[in-house]
């Protein structure tokens, strides 16, 4: 998918999402490889804090997201670097196995010249003689005194004595990062994976911001997905539902037998028991649910034609059309 940016850092003391996952199924976190950890997608929002994957039912809108962190600048002007969200794409079949992805984005990184400090090598942050380490200014307006930011230090109340040439003294550049995705079984649309430092550099050596990954699953041409079940629909020949017999029907995992028994109905469902998708917390297997739908022929020889009118004398079917139970039913309405 084609990043975009949108805002993921909600504002408030710290710039960081912090709390309880949200109400709905899908609560808690579990370990998924070294700096992830994995939730379940629930009804509402869920705890953004850790290094985490974080589950939820996920809104509209493909690609990146980013916002400046809003909070914990401390005395020397320091900010937490703005988290990045890149929505994915797996198949139906990742989704089950896992998958591993590499992803290329481009996000704000640390310069590798002043190392993040906006400084040229040698030089240092001094006193903002603007504001003189206040970060703000005053200026008076007849009976009105306005405060606002310094212009000069941005309100971080010290300013480097030499910028950087590489950044100009932001500290920051543009560059493309590369990073190994593992997406692990059982995964679901909505499914968030975290990686904590990830995101955009800090300001003044404060703190990466964390990435974000948000897996859309793509529709499967078969199987339709319901929680952890698979469901699809299985047509089969009138005479196999009559006689019984059994078919070959396909799992994610290969073909599979299933027993029809004889006078199976249309519409009749059956179940395989663990050919489902992987539990996402539990580890354990859904099931697969499968529909038959009955065939009529719409075409007839001679010779079936006849065998079938032979079959339908036998069985009295010229005389009961309709089936005793139905036309017991609708008896008050003739």
């Amino acid at each position: 998918m084609k990043p975009t940016l949108s805002p993921t850092r909600g504002a408030g003391g710290g710039g960081g999402v912090t709390g309880t996952t949200g109400a709905g199924a899908g609560g808690g976190t579990t370990a998924w490889g070294t700096g992830w950890e994995i939730s379940l997608a629930g009804a509402g929002a869920a705890s953004l804090t850790g290094s985490t994957i974080v589950s939820t039912t996920a809104g509209a809108g493909s690609g990146w997201t980013s916002t400046t962190g809003s909070g914990g600048g401390g005395g020397d002007g320091a900010r937490e670097g703005a988290d990045l969200r890149y929505d994915i794409e797996i198949a139906l079949e990742e989704a089950a196995r896992g998958v591993e992805k590499e992803i290329s984005f481009r996000k704000l990184a640390a310069c590798g010249h002043c190392h993040g400090s906006g400084a040229e090598p040698g030089s240092k942050r001094v006193l903002c003689p603007t504001c003189r380490g206040a970060g703000q200014v005053t200026t008076s307006r007849g009976f009105f005194t306005v405060r606002q930011v310094c212009p000069a230090c941005h309100g971080n109340g010290t300013r480097v004595e030499k910028p950087c040439r590489e950044c100009r003294g932001e500290g920051r550049v543009n560059q493309t990062a590369k990073l190994n995705v593992r997406v692990p079984p059982g995964v679901d649309t909505g499914s968030k994976l975290r990686s904590a430092g990830n995101g955009e550099a800090g300001v003044g050596g404060g703190p990466a911001g964390d990435l974000y990954i948000v897996i859309h699953v793509k529709d499967h041409e078969i199987f339709e997905r319901q929680g952890d079940d698979l469901f699809c629909e299985i047509p089969v020949k009138f005479t196999l539902a009559a006689l019984g017999g059994t078919i070959e029907v396909p799992t994610l995992s290969g073909k599979a037998s299933l027993k029809i028994p004889a006078g199976t109905q249309s519409g009749t469902t059956f179940r395989l028991k663990g050919r489902g998708m992987p539990g996402l917390r539990s580890g354990q297997p859904g099931d697969q649910l499968v529909r038959v739908h009955v065939e009529v022929p719409t075409h007839l020889t001679a010779e079936q034609r006849k065998k079938l009118e032979d079959f339908a004398l036998a069985s009295g079917d010229a005389d009961e059309p309709v089936g005793r139970t139905f036309f017991e039913k609708a008896k008050k309405f003739f």
